[in-house]
């Protein structure tokens, strides 16, 4: 399920890409639901440099973005996956293990992007 970026959204995916200016997506014209997918398919160039977009994240900001994961807001869907084990990697580094293994199965539960 995706949602209306709240401020708080927004002000998280302009961090992890300054370069965003609209909240758009360019290739289907319709606004922007989720973080992480525009992050991993937008703006980051390869696995590299989105590791240095999401090691900008307090943990704080970190556990935001699963909370949003578990109830569903934040999609994982169309994250490929060499970018989605980067973000496991930071999310087991950060908070949990457990969090990251929790996070993984969602990812894998989860429909076609």
């Amino acid at each position: 399920m995706s949602r209306e970026l709240s401020d708080k959204d927004i002000r998280i995916l302009r961090k992890l890409a300054p370069e965003c200016e609209d909240m758009i997506c360019s290739g289907s014209g319709v606004e922007f639901r989720s973080i992480l997918p525009p992050v991993a398919n937008h703006y980051s160039i390869d696995e590299s440099d989105f590791r240095e977009r999401i090691e900008r994240l307090t943990p704080e900001e970190l556990e935001y973005l699963v909370g949003q994961i578990r109830e569903g807001g934040e999609s994982l869907s169309c994250v490929p996956p060499p970018h989605a084990e980067v973000f496991l990697e930071f999310v087991s580094r950060v908070l949990t293990p457990e969090t990251a293994h929790e996070i993984l199965r969602i990812y894998e539960s989860a429909d076609e992007c």
